[in-house]
Protein backbone atom coordinates (compact mmCIF):
# COMPACT_ATOMS: atom_id res chain seq x y z
CA UNK A 1 0.00 0.00 0.00
CA UNK A 2 2.73 2.31 0.73
CA UNK A 3 4.63 1.37 -2.29
CA UNK A 4 1.31 2.61 -4.49
CA UNK A 5 0.93 5.45 -2.63
CA UNK A 6 4.69 6.41 -2.93
CA UNK A 7 4.30 5.64 -7.21
CA UNK A 8 1.27 7.90 -7.13
CA UNK A 9 2.36 10.45 -5.11
CA UNK A 10 6.08 9.94 -7.98
CA UNK A 11 3.98 10.11 -10.93
CA UNK A 12 1.65 13.18 -9.68
CA UNK A 13 4.96 14.91 -9.30
CA UNK A 14 5.98 14.28 -12.77
CA UNK A 15 2.90 14.73 -14.48
CA UNK A 16 2.79 18.28 -12.62
CA UNK A 17 6.45 19.02 -13.56
CA UNK A 18 5.37 18.07 -17.17
CA UNK A 19 2.33 20.30 -16.62
CA UNK A 20 4.30 23.34 -15.38
CA UNK A 21 7.07 23.17 -18.28
CA UNK A 22 4.42 23.05 -20.71
CA UNK A 23 2.46 26.29 -19.19
CA UNK A 24 6.10 28.01 -19.17
CA UNK A 25 6.78 27.10 -22.60
CA UNK A 26 3.36 28.52 -24.17
CA UNK A 27 3.67 31.71 -21.54
CA UNK A 28 7.38 31.92 -23.06
CA UNK A 29 5.88 31.39 -26.59
CA UNK A 30 3.60 34.29 -26.59
CA UNK A 31 5.77 36.87 -24.69
CA UNK A 32 8.84 36.53 -26.58
CA UNK A 33 7.28 36.51 -29.88
CA UNK A 34 6.83 39.06 -32.12
CA UNK A 35 3.28 41.07 -31.70
CA UNK A 36 3.54 43.37 -34.53
CA UNK A 37 0.32 44.20 -36.00
CA UNK A 38 1.59 43.65 -40.09
CA UNK A 39 0.24 39.83 -39.54
CA UNK A 40 0.90 37.70 -36.66
CA UNK A 41 -1.08 39.82 -34.36
CA UNK A 42 -4.40 39.63 -36.80
CA UNK A 43 -3.56 35.83 -37.21
CA UNK A 44 -3.02 34.88 -33.70
CA UNK A 45 -6.36 37.25 -32.45
CA UNK A 46 -8.64 35.62 -35.09
CA UNK A 47 -8.60 32.57 -32.66
CA UNK A 48 -10.14 34.69 -29.86
CA UNK A 49 -13.09 35.45 -31.61
CA UNK A 50 -17.08 34.89 -31.15
CA UNK A 51 -17.49 31.61 -33.45
CA UNK A 52 -19.67 32.05 -36.75
CA UNK A 53 -19.00 35.48 -35.68
CA UNK A 54 -17.48 36.70 -38.95
CA UNK A 55 -19.80 37.93 -41.43
CA UNK A 56 -17.22 39.36 -44.63
CA UNK A 57 -13.82 37.71 -43.79
CA UNK A 58 -10.77 40.64 -45.83
CA UNK A 59 -8.04 38.69 -46.96
CA UNK A 60 -4.70 39.34 -48.01
CA UNK A 61 -1.95 41.90 -47.89
CA UNK A 62 -1.56 44.73 -45.45
CA UNK A 63 -3.89 46.92 -48.06
CA UNK A 64 -6.33 44.90 -45.89
CA UNK A 65 -5.77 45.79 -42.33
CA UNK A 66 -4.18 48.99 -43.40
CA UNK A 67 -7.44 50.25 -45.43
CA UNK A 68 -10.19 48.37 -44.32
CA UNK A 69 -11.63 50.30 -41.12
CA UNK A 70 -13.32 47.70 -39.41
CA UNK A 71 -15.21 49.85 -36.62
CA UNK A 72 -16.55 52.01 -39.20
CA UNK A 73 -18.35 48.91 -41.01
CA UNK A 74 -19.95 47.86 -37.73
CA UNK A 75 -20.28 51.50 -36.39
CA UNK A 76 -22.20 52.86 -39.60
CA UNK A 77 -23.37 49.32 -40.93
CA UNK A 78 -23.81 46.41 -38.22
CA UNK A 79 -21.59 44.64 -40.65
CA UNK A 80 -19.29 41.81 -38.52
CA UNK A 81 -16.04 41.81 -40.68
CA UNK A 82 -12.29 40.84 -39.64
CA UNK A 83 -8.94 41.95 -41.38
CA UNK A 84 -7.30 38.81 -41.53
CA UNK A 85 -4.33 39.50 -43.70
CA UNK A 86 0.19 40.00 -43.51
CA UNK A 87 2.54 42.10 -44.97
CA UNK A 88 2.69 41.60 -49.09
CA UNK A 89 0.85 38.21 -48.50
CA UNK A 90 1.50 36.07 -51.80
CA UNK A 91 -1.94 33.96 -52.93
CA UNK A 92 -0.59 30.50 -51.50
CA UNK A 93 -0.55 31.85 -48.17
CA UNK A 94 -4.09 33.72 -48.54
CA UNK A 95 -5.51 30.09 -49.47
CA UNK A 96 -3.98 28.81 -46.32
CA UNK A 97 -5.31 31.07 -43.88
CA UNK A 98 -8.17 31.41 -45.58
CA UNK A 99 -8.84 27.17 -44.96
CA UNK A 100 -7.72 28.23 -41.07
CA UNK A 101 -10.41 30.93 -40.75
CA UNK A 102 -13.01 28.22 -41.91
CA UNK A 103 -12.61 26.04 -38.62
CA UNK A 104 -13.71 28.58 -36.35
CA UNK A 105 -16.12 31.04 -38.92
CA UNK A 106 -18.36 30.28 -41.41
CA UNK A 107 -18.48 33.95 -43.33
CA UNK A 108 -21.08 34.84 -45.81
CA UNK A 109 -18.61 36.88 -48.00
CA UNK A 110 -15.04 36.77 -48.05
CA UNK A 111 -13.24 39.77 -49.52
CA UNK A 112 -10.13 39.25 -51.24
CA UNK A 113 -7.21 41.83 -51.89
CA UNK A 114 -5.43 41.57 -55.44
CA UNK A 115 -1.90 43.82 -54.37
CA UNK A 116 0.25 40.38 -53.98
CA UNK A 117 0.30 38.69 -56.90
CA UNK A 118 0.22 42.25 -59.11
CA UNK A 119 3.31 43.77 -57.33
CA UNK A 120 5.36 40.55 -56.25
CA UNK A 121 5.80 38.14 -58.61
CA UNK A 122 8.71 35.23 -56.89
CA UNK A 123 7.58 31.97 -56.16
CA UNK A 124 8.91 32.08 -52.77
CA UNK A 125 8.53 35.28 -50.91
CA UNK A 126 10.88 35.78 -47.81
CA UNK A 127 10.69 39.69 -46.28
CA UNK A 128 7.73 39.54 -44.38
CA UNK A 129 7.41 35.77 -44.13
CA UNK A 130 7.89 35.88 -40.70
CA UNK A 131 4.60 38.13 -40.33
CA UNK A 132 2.89 35.63 -42.52
CA UNK A 133 3.30 32.94 -40.32
CA UNK A 134 4.06 33.30 -36.59
CA UNK A 135 0.75 34.00 -35.65
CA UNK A 136 -0.91 30.84 -37.43
CA UNK A 137 -0.94 27.75 -34.91
CA UNK A 138 0.36 24.73 -35.98
CA UNK A 139 -1.47 22.11 -37.43
CA UNK A 140 -1.45 20.21 -40.82
CA UNK A 141 -2.63 23.52 -42.69
CA UNK A 142 0.64 25.59 -41.27
CA UNK A 143 2.34 22.63 -42.50
CA UNK A 144 1.05 23.22 -45.59
CA UNK A 145 1.85 26.38 -46.06
CA UNK A 146 5.01 26.23 -44.88
CA UNK A 147 5.81 23.43 -47.69
CA UNK A 148 4.06 26.04 -50.31
CA UNK A 149 6.51 29.23 -49.14
CA UNK A 150 9.73 27.77 -47.90
CA UNK A 151 12.38 26.19 -50.23
CA UNK A 152 13.41 23.23 -47.87
CA UNK A 153 17.11 24.16 -47.40
CA UNK A 154 15.37 27.27 -45.67
CA UNK A 155 13.09 25.27 -43.55
CA UNK A 156 14.74 25.67 -40.47
CA UNK A 157 14.98 29.17 -40.19
CA UNK A 158 11.73 29.02 -39.83
CA UNK A 159 10.30 26.45 -38.23
CA UNK A 160 10.12 25.96 -34.98
CA UNK A 161 8.96 29.58 -34.63
CA UNK A 162 9.99 29.72 -31.33
CA UNK A 163 13.64 29.11 -32.15
CA UNK A 164 13.69 32.08 -34.28
CA UNK A 165 13.01 34.23 -31.37
CA UNK A 166 13.62 32.24 -28.25
CA UNK A 167 16.24 34.88 -27.28
CA UNK A 168 14.88 37.76 -27.50
CA UNK A 169 14.25 37.92 -23.51
CA UNK A 170 17.00 40.85 -23.50
CA UNK A 171 14.44 43.34 -25.48
CA UNK A 172 11.45 42.72 -23.66
CA UNK A 173 9.48 45.75 -23.19
CA UNK A 174 6.64 46.41 -21.34
CA UNK A 175 4.75 46.30 -23.90
CA UNK A 176 5.51 42.48 -24.64
CA UNK A 177 4.64 41.80 -21.24
CA UNK A 178 0.87 43.63 -21.34
CA UNK A 179 0.41 41.77 -24.68
CA UNK A 180 1.06 38.37 -23.47
CA UNK A 181 -0.98 39.03 -20.26
CA UNK A 182 -3.93 40.13 -22.70
CA UNK A 183 -7.54 38.91 -21.73
CA UNK A 184 -9.00 36.78 -24.53
CA UNK A 185 -11.70 39.36 -24.53
CA UNK A 186 -9.05 42.15 -25.30
CA UNK A 187 -7.67 39.76 -28.40
CA UNK A 188 -11.06 39.76 -29.43
CA UNK A 189 -11.67 43.04 -29.50
CA UNK A 190 -9.21 43.12 -32.09
CA UNK A 191 -10.29 42.84 -35.58
CA UNK A 192 -6.70 43.30 -37.61
CA UNK A 193 -7.64 47.01 -38.34
CA UNK A 194 -4.41 48.99 -37.93
CA UNK A 195 -4.89 52.80 -38.56
CA UNK A 196 -2.25 55.24 -39.27
CA UNK A 197 -2.33 58.53 -38.70
CA UNK A 198 0.84 60.05 -40.92
CA UNK A 199 0.19 61.82 -44.06
CA UNK A 200 2.04 61.84 -47.45
CA UNK A 201 1.05 63.64 -50.48
CA UNK A 202 0.01 61.49 -53.47
CA UNK A 203 0.39 62.02 -57.29
CA UNK A 204 -2.70 60.34 -58.32
CA UNK A 205 -2.13 58.11 -61.35
CA UNK A 206 -3.21 58.58 -64.94
CA UNK A 207 -4.67 55.11 -65.56
CA UNK A 208 -4.72 54.53 -69.38
CA UNK A 209 -6.48 51.00 -70.26
CA UNK A 210 -3.68 48.56 -70.58
CA UNK A 211 -2.80 45.03 -72.14
CA UNK A 212 -3.58 41.99 -69.55
CA UNK A 213 -1.02 39.77 -68.19
CA UNK A 214 1.65 39.03 -65.81
CA UNK A 215 0.24 37.17 -63.25
CA UNK A 216 2.47 34.21 -62.51
CA UNK A 217 1.84 30.69 -62.71
CA UNK A 218 1.72 30.18 -59.24
CA UNK A 219 -0.41 32.81 -58.26
CA UNK A 220 -3.22 32.10 -60.86
CA UNK A 221 -3.12 28.49 -59.54
CA UNK A 222 -3.85 29.54 -56.02
CA UNK A 223 -6.34 32.28 -57.36
CA UNK A 224 -8.55 29.33 -58.84
CA UNK A 225 -7.49 27.59 -55.59
CA UNK A 226 -9.79 30.09 -53.57
CA UNK A 227 -12.64 30.77 -56.46
CA UNK A 228 -12.82 26.95 -55.79
CA UNK A 229 -12.90 26.81 -52.16
CA UNK A 230 -15.37 29.76 -51.59
CA UNK A 231 -17.83 28.26 -54.17
CA UNK A 232 -17.41 24.97 -52.73
CA UNK A 233 -18.08 26.31 -49.45
CA UNK A 234 -20.78 28.32 -50.21
CA UNK A 235 -19.38 31.56 -49.53
CA UNK A 236 -19.56 34.96 -51.50
CA UNK A 237 -16.08 35.82 -53.26
CA UNK A 238 -15.16 39.57 -53.61
CA UNK A 239 -11.88 40.10 -55.61
CA UNK A 240 -11.09 43.93 -54.70
CA UNK A 241 -8.15 46.04 -55.64
CA UNK A 242 -7.87 48.98 -52.71
CA UNK A 243 -6.92 52.36 -53.34
CA UNK A 244 -3.29 53.27 -53.84
CA UNK A 245 -0.40 54.82 -56.68
CA UNK A 246 -0.77 52.06 -58.80
CA UNK A 247 1.58 51.32 -61.92
CA UNK A 248 1.04 50.04 -65.49
CA UNK A 249 2.23 46.55 -64.86
CA UNK A 250 0.13 46.30 -61.79
CA UNK A 251 -3.17 47.08 -63.90
CA UNK A 252 -2.35 44.51 -66.62
CA UNK A 253 -2.59 42.39 -63.29
CA UNK A 254 -5.84 43.21 -62.82
CA UNK A 255 -7.13 43.43 -66.13
CA UNK A 256 -5.79 39.55 -66.36
CA UNK A 257 -7.62 38.95 -63.19
CA UNK A 258 -10.84 40.79 -64.32
CA UNK A 259 -11.18 38.07 -67.07
CA UNK A 260 -10.74 35.60 -64.80
CA UNK A 261 -13.62 36.87 -62.19
CA UNK A 262 -15.78 37.44 -65.49
CA UNK A 263 -15.18 33.88 -66.58
CA UNK A 264 -15.60 31.98 -62.97
CA UNK A 265 -18.90 34.48 -62.20
CA UNK A 266 -16.96 35.88 -59.44
CA UNK A 267 -17.29 39.73 -58.66
CA UNK A 268 -14.17 42.23 -58.77
CA UNK A 269 -13.70 45.80 -58.82
CA UNK A 270 -10.66 47.53 -59.09
CA UNK A 271 -11.86 50.62 -56.68
CA UNK A 272 -8.53 52.95 -58.09
CA UNK A 273 -11.21 54.11 -60.87
CA UNK A 274 -13.32 55.46 -58.16
CA UNK A 275 -11.73 58.24 -56.45
CA UNK A 276 -14.01 60.69 -57.23
CA UNK A 277 -17.07 58.83 -55.66
CA UNK A 278 -15.16 57.87 -52.56
CA UNK A 279 -14.14 61.93 -52.37
CA UNK A 280 -10.39 61.04 -52.18
CA UNK A 281 -7.59 63.69 -51.63
CA UNK A 282 -4.57 62.83 -52.71
CA UNK A 283 -2.87 65.37 -50.31
CA UNK A 284 -4.11 64.09 -47.50
CA UNK A 285 -5.79 60.33 -47.64
CA UNK A 286 -2.40 58.52 -47.74
CA UNK A 287 -0.45 57.24 -44.89
CA UNK A 288 2.15 56.39 -47.77
CA UNK A 289 2.41 55.46 -51.82
CA UNK A 290 0.44 51.88 -50.80
CA UNK A 291 -1.78 52.47 -48.07
CA UNK A 292 -4.67 54.91 -46.60
CA UNK A 293 -4.24 56.80 -43.45
CA UNK A 294 -6.97 56.49 -41.20
CA UNK A 295 -8.97 59.35 -43.06
CA UNK A 296 -8.59 57.85 -46.00
CA UNK A 297 -9.98 54.59 -44.85
CA UNK A 298 -12.84 56.02 -43.36
CA UNK A 299 -13.37 57.12 -47.10
CA UNK A 300 -12.49 54.36 -49.08
CA UNK A 301 -14.39 51.56 -46.17
CA UNK A 302 -17.71 53.65 -46.56
CA UNK A 303 -17.49 52.88 -50.49
CA UNK A 304 -16.72 49.54 -49.73
CA UNK A 305 -19.94 49.12 -47.37
CA UNK A 306 -21.76 50.02 -50.29
CA UNK A 307 -20.69 47.72 -52.40
CA UNK A 308 -20.89 45.48 -50.30
CA UNK A 309 -24.12 45.79 -49.38
CA UNK A 310 -25.50 46.09 -53.20
CA UNK A 311 -24.24 43.03 -53.60
CA UNK A 312 -24.78 40.97 -50.88
CA UNK A 313 -27.40 40.09 -47.71
CA UNK A 314 -25.50 41.19 -44.85
CA UNK A 315 -27.57 41.43 -41.31
CA UNK A 316 -26.93 44.36 -39.17
CA UNK A 317 -25.81 42.73 -36.24
CA UNK A 318 -26.10 45.84 -34.16
CA UNK A 319 -27.48 45.79 -30.42
CA UNK A 320 -27.30 41.91 -30.08
CA UNK A 321 -25.16 41.05 -27.10
CA UNK A 322 -23.48 38.18 -28.85
CA UNK A 323 -21.40 41.11 -31.17
CA UNK A 324 -20.38 42.98 -28.05
CA UNK A 325 -16.36 42.80 -29.04
CA UNK A 326 -17.27 44.94 -31.93
CA UNK A 327 -18.21 47.58 -29.65
CA UNK A 328 -15.15 47.11 -27.55
CA UNK A 329 -12.98 47.40 -31.07
CA UNK A 330 -14.99 50.66 -32.02
CA UNK A 331 -14.30 51.89 -28.58
CA UNK A 332 -10.58 50.80 -29.04
CA UNK A 333 -10.12 52.61 -32.35
CA UNK A 334 -11.91 55.84 -30.77
CA UNK A 335 -9.14 56.12 -28.05
CA UNK A 336 -6.35 55.48 -30.91
CA UNK A 337 -7.66 58.34 -32.84
CA UNK A 338 -8.27 60.82 -29.52
CA UNK A 339 -4.94 60.02 -28.78
CA UNK A 340 -3.87 60.67 -32.17
CA UNK A 341 -5.42 64.49 -31.88
CA UNK A 342 -4.36 64.91 -28.61
CA UNK A 343 -1.00 64.63 -29.37
CA UNK A 344 -1.26 67.50 -31.89
CA UNK A 345 -1.03 71.05 -31.07
CA UNK A 346 -4.26 73.21 -30.94
CA UNK A 347 -4.49 74.39 -35.01
CA UNK A 348 -3.55 70.97 -36.37
CA UNK A 349 -6.06 68.78 -33.89
CA UNK A 350 -9.05 71.79 -35.16
CA UNK A 351 -8.05 70.53 -39.21
CA UNK A 352 -8.03 66.91 -38.50
CA UNK A 353 -11.45 67.71 -36.42
CA UNK A 354 -13.08 69.36 -39.11
CA UNK A 355 -11.96 66.28 -41.72
CA UNK A 356 -14.47 63.97 -39.19
CA UNK A 357 -16.79 66.08 -39.40
CA UNK A 358 -16.94 66.24 -43.28
CA UNK A 359 -17.17 62.48 -43.37
CA UNK A 360 -20.66 61.26 -43.32
CA UNK A 361 -22.67 60.27 -40.24
CA UNK A 362 -23.80 58.62 -38.15
CA UNK A 363 -19.45 57.87 -38.05
CA UNK A 364 -19.19 61.65 -36.91
CA UNK A 365 -20.69 61.44 -33.88
CA UNK A 366 -19.08 58.11 -32.84
CA UNK A 367 -15.51 59.62 -33.02
CA UNK A 368 -15.98 62.91 -31.68
CA UNK A 369 -17.95 61.53 -28.51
Amino acid sequence: MKHTKATIKKYCIRGAILLLTVVSILFADRLLCDHTAHGIRQARCIYDQPEDSIDVAMIGSSHIHCDVNTALLWEKYGITAYDYSAAEQPLWITYYYLQELCKHQKPKVVVLDLYGPARFKDDYQYEWLRDNLYGMRFSLTKARVMTTCIEPVYLERYFPDFFDYHDLYRDLTAEDWAEALETKDARAAFKGYTPYFKEAQQVEPALEPTLSGGITVKSEIYLQKIIDYTKENGMELFLIVTPYITTEQDEQVYNRVKEIAAAQGVDFNSTNYSYDEMGLDFDSDFNDASHLNYWGSCKFTDYLAGELLDRYALEDHRGDPYYASWDRHAAEIRRQVEDYLNSLNPEDRRERLSRITQLKKPLVSTLTK
